[in-house]
């Protein structure tokens, strides 16, 4: 009867814990060209999660966000983009629309998204993660438009939170790269 307690008791702190796992590790997500990306293929690797547009003044970023995967990929570094239209209709188009926007445009082959909802009712549960501390364990935060940089580290926790306005290259995030 005791064995069976611990068991059971055992296997519900697992469960709890597997709940309030406060990683990026937990979720699916869908590419750009519809099929399943597991987060979890993402253990020991530094992240950058951002929201993207194609019609937006911060556009260029796209440029940067390519250059610095392309230097740091082969040291455990990946770029998530997430096209959204939540901000002035600047992402009107249709996943492939963008996809082919990207590579033309700036040639991007870092892992891009299915477009999602990033704020209000209808925001993505991987951004309810990224901007509410009870989920991610970290800080509340508030998309505020597009662009805005999500750095998760190599144990799939966030750990920080920039604007649009911080250049991919900022030296806060290239000196968190290299660390």
């Amino acid at each position: 009867m005791k064995r069976s307690f611990l068991i059971l008791a055992l296997m519900c702190m697992t469960s709890l814990f597997a709940q309030n796992e406060k990683t990026i590790y937990q979720f699916k997500v869908e590419d750009i060209n519809g099929e399943t990306f597991d987060l979890s293929s993402l253990k020991g690797k530094k992240v950058m999660i951002v929201n993207t547009a194609s019609k937006c003044g911060y556009t260029p970023q796209y440029a940067e966000l390519q250059r610095i995967y392309e230097q740091y990929k082969y040291d455990d570094f990946v770029i998530i983009g997430f096209p959204s239209n939540d901000f002035g209709n600047q992402e009107p188009g249709s996943n492939e629309e963008i996809s082919e926007f990207c590579q033309k445009n700036y040639g991007v082959d870092f892992p891009m998204m299915a477009k999602i909802t990033v704020k209000g009712e209808e925001k993505h549960p991987l951004y309810q993660f990224l901007t509410e501390k009870s989920k991610n364990g970290f800080k509340d935060s508030e998309v505020k438009w597009n662009f805005q940089k999500y750095l998760i580290d190599r144990d799939g926790k966030l750990v920080a939170v920039k604007d649009s306005n911080v250049v991919p290259g900022d030296n806060s995030i290239l000196s968190w790269i290299q660390k």
